[in-house]
């Protein structure tokens, strides 16, 4: 974490998105079916538009978490639903906060229902 009256940390322009991550957090994707499967789980956007929306808005005003299982994370929580975590049921929670996850260059975004910890 930043020292007092420093500026925190931004995550950089120049990273790369990490494509293979993309597709498992849309609605209905083959990707995101695959891993509600695996996990009984997924946490999803509500479209790509909100995906691309979100990313934005965590590079603009994202806070900085820490590294959390060697992921540099950014977090921030929105105002209304950004996503929804699904079961194997079909029960759907609505999800207010994001996460980008970062690991050397590459980056990917996640809707969540509060910020990492190591635990």
């Amino acid at each position: 974490m930043p020292e007092e009256n420093q500026t925190p940390p931004r995550p950089s322009r120049t990273l790369v998105r990490a494509e293979r991550h993309v597709a498992k957090h849309l609605p209905d994707t083959p990707q995101m079916l695959k891993l509600l499967e695996k996990e009984g789980k997924a946490h999803v956007f509500l479209d790509e538009e909100t995906m691309l929306r979100v990313t934005q808005e965590i590079f603009d005003r994202g806070n900085f978490i820490g590294v959390i299982r060697n992921h540099e994370r950014y977090g921030l929580l929105f105002d209304e639903p950004i996503g929804y975590r699904i079961d194997r049921q079909g029960d759907r929670i609505p999800l207010y906060y994001a996460e980008m996850k970062i690991l050397r260059v590459k980056y990917h975004v996640v809707p969540r229902p509060r910020p990492s910890t190591d635990s």
